[in-house]
């Protein structure tokens, strides 16, 4: 197994799985609360190896010519966001006192933590495209120990990624909690939930009509 396709498959999986917002977003937000967030962290850390794997062993090719499957995820993945992104409006514009109130109502536990962790996945086209497509034609480029071995880099990019954001978010939870830094990051995050549902809506309407 060589070591230097191990670390060529850690820097593209880094480069890959670092940009996409949605799941970054939500174990950022989880680590401030301090609200499972290492579940959090691991849950999209097995769910990017289980599409890695997919895409470099064999299942990139499938998912990539099945033009219905990528329009529903991509369908179901612009309305999560939208979602999302209004969830992370509606909170940065609420009160302080009515904020830490809804948010003793809210509270959520270990399951609803694993589903919304499965939704910023499961329902990101651009995870598809990046981890399963595009590390996929990668990755299977290789043959034998060495094609092991980008997996293993990739998927090992996924975990350092995940826990870092996930366990720096939790240290730094007293100032990232503070109400004004909190509406800061809820506005961008809702930006960033909004831009990127919007880029998905252009690509749709791009491919799907204009095209």
């Amino acid at each position: 197994m060589s070591i230097w396709v191990l670390l060529q498959g850690f820097g593209l999986g880094a480069s890959m799985i670092i940009p996409i917002g949605a799941q970054n977003a939500f174990v950022l937000n989880q680590g401030i609360k301090r609200n499972h967030h290492l579940t959090t962290a691991t849950t999209c850390s097995l769910l990017d190896a289980l599409f890695i794997s997919l895409g470099i062993f064999g299942g990139g090719a499938l998912i990539s010519s099945n033009e219905t499957l990528l329009t529903g995820v991509t369908i179901g993945g612009i309305l999560f966001l939208l979602f999302y992104g209004a969830l992370s409006l509606s909170s940065a514009l609420r009160p302080a006192d009515t904020k830490e109130a809804s948010a003793q109502k809210l509270a959520r536990g270990r399951r609803a933590v694993i589903l919304g962790a499965l939704a910023v996945t499961v329902l990101n086209p651009h995870m598809y495209l990046d981890t399963v497509v595009i590390l996929g034609s990668i990755g299977g480029q290789f043959d034998g120990h060495d094609r092991i071995a980008f997996a293993i880099g990739t998927i090992l990019a996924s975990f350092v990624w995940f826990y870092t954001i996930s366990i720096g978010a939790a240290k730094l939870g007293p100032t990232l909690s503070k109400p004004r830094v909190k509406r800061g990051i809820d506005f961008a995050v809702a930006a960033m939930m909004f831009y990127i549902a919007s880029h998905l809506a252009q690509q749709l309407w791009s491919d799907y009509v204009i095209g």
